[in-house]
């Protein structure tokens, strides 16, 4: 998948929020995605490997948010022929947010306590 060539809205005014920037955070503010995202830049995972990264997440809302990366082009579902496996990775447009999610990790180690990390 390639990247799509639109118009940049790189400012915000008063009055209006960049449609880009507001449908980036309604997929990445969803709760889990995020982690989930985090997990699968490491490489290909099983459900199962995801599962258990992502600890809090019950196991229907992991698929159904799994689902859903997958219909907006970040996740791919990978079915291998010769077993029954099944590997969950980042596609390219995924992948396309490990700065993102860099500078997410970037802005938590200097502006939040350790006490704050503490579920």
């Amino acid at each position: 998948m390639q990247a799509t060539t639109t118009t940049p809205c790189t400012q915000s005014t008063s009055k209006t929020i960049c449609p880009h920037f507001q449908r980036t955070f309604m997929i990445l503010g969803k709760k889990w995605n995020g982690l989930i995202l985090e997990v699968l830049m490491d490489g290909p995972h099983r459900f199962k490997d995801i599962a258990s990264a992502v600890t809090k997440c019950s196991d229907r809302v992991l698929v159904e948010r799994l689902k859903e990366l997958e219909a907006d082009g970040l996740v791919q579902r990978v079915t291998h022929e010769d077993s029954e496996l099944i590997e969950y990775r980042l596609t390219p447009k995924g992948e396309g947010l490990s700065d993102v999610l860099a500078d997410a990790h970037a802005w938590g180690d200097v502006w939040l306590s350790d006490e704050e990390c503490v579920d």
